[in-house]
């Protein structure tokens, strides 16, 4: 795969040597890459885009350098098919991982084709494996400096508009952990995303339970939950529970869903997620239905909190596990919700 690759710097250069050499180009620059250079802006706080690389004609990565945990990330954006006029963005969260292992949105379902023939920019965002995508009270001695918080809703979504030319309307969903996460980030920032799709989550993260199922994930990566939101019971945790705060999401196009964790169509030995494999559809259903039934749970329980607030919001609770195949089901059933609510 060939990748091109342009900072400022690269395409200041190349503009000099456009003049020094009479008008005559020497590089084969994409244009379409410089003009995204040239128009992106940098926030107030030092965040900017440090450089993009073209992997073909619809995928452009961008990396940009978060002030907030001082480091650069990257982000893998499937362009719209039509890139002649502003289109909204969807972004779109890994589970657990944070898109940074080889499973993830783009290895595991058929993302590229299904928004091929839409009118959308795609931005998936690389990095906060184990975080929740939350901003951490402390540096974790293994996870290092969390803020993604601040990154999702203040550092990048600035920059991605100015820099793709959207029309400002963003989507944004996820998957497990960031089932959980996109309800919080759809809060904290009641302005940013106009639609939400949280599939396999637990929207409660402070209840006893909930505060299980928030530490079952981030500790046995050696992460340490007390530096997230402080010791249990503190403010922090009742503070980023999107259980708590569901109120937030009135006027917000909803759609949740979760298996009921048991054998479903894409729990057998021929599922493309399953490959044959009997140690694997083992594990996706004993362990992927054990946590399946306990999102499920959750979802029932968020699906009575939003009726009893009056929120309408689409639920799906097909049979199956935690597992793939049901996230790409998921992904397909909520783009009607996802994207009219956007202009897509």
């Amino acid at each position: 795969m060939v990748f091109m690759r342009w900072s400022k710097t690269a395409l200041v250069c190349a503009a000099m040597a456009t003049i020094l050499l009479g008008g005559q180009a020497t590089a084969t620059a994409d244009d379409g890459i410089a003009h995204i250079v040239s128009r992106a802006t940098a926030s107030t706080d030092g965040s900017h885009l440090d450089h993009i690389e073209r992997v073909d004609d619809r995928r452009i990565d961008l990396y940009v350098y978060s002030a907030a945990m001082n480091k650069v990330f990257q982000q893998v954006v499937l362009l719209p098919k039509d890139t002649s006029a502003p289109r909204p963005t969807l972004y779109l969260l890994d589970g657990g991982n944070g898109g940074e292992s080889t499973v993830t949105w783009r290895t595991q379902t058929d993302i590229v084709p299904f928004f091929a023939d839409k009118n959308v920019n795609v931005v998936l965002p690389i990095g906060g494996e184990f975080s929740y995508y939350t901003d951490w009270q402390h540096d974790d001695p293994v996870l290092g400096r969390n803020k993604w918080k601040t990154y999702l809703t203040e550092e990048l979504p600035a920059i991605v508009d100015s820099a793709l030319g959207t029309t400002g309307k963003n989507a944004i969903a996820g998957l497990s952990m960031s089932g959980t996460s996109v309800l919080a980030l759809a809060e904290a920032a009641p302005n940013l995303y106009q639609s939400v799709g949280a599939f396999s989550g637990c929207a409660d993260t402070s209840s006893p339970i909930g505060a299980a199922y928030v530490s079952t994930t981030v500790i046995p990566s050696g992460g340490n939950p007390t530096n997230m939101w402080g010791p249990y019971g503190s403010p922090g945790w009742v503070a980023n529970d999107p259980y708590v705060h569901a109120d937030k999401l009135r006027g917000k196009a909803l759609f949740i869903s979760s298996g009921n964790g048991l054998p479903g169509p894409h729990d057998t030995l021929n599922d493309p997620s399953v490959d044959g494999q009997l140690r694997q559809l083992g594990v996706q259903i004993g362990v992927g239905g054990v946590i399946e039934a306990a999102t499920n749970e959750c979802t029932h329980r968020l699906a009575g909190r939003l009726d009893s607030l009056g929120i309408p919001a689409t639920f799906s609770f097909p049979p199956g596990t935690h597992s793939w195949g049901y996230w790409q089901d998921a992904l397909h059933n909520s783009w009607p919700v996802l994207g009219s609510a956007i202009g897509s």
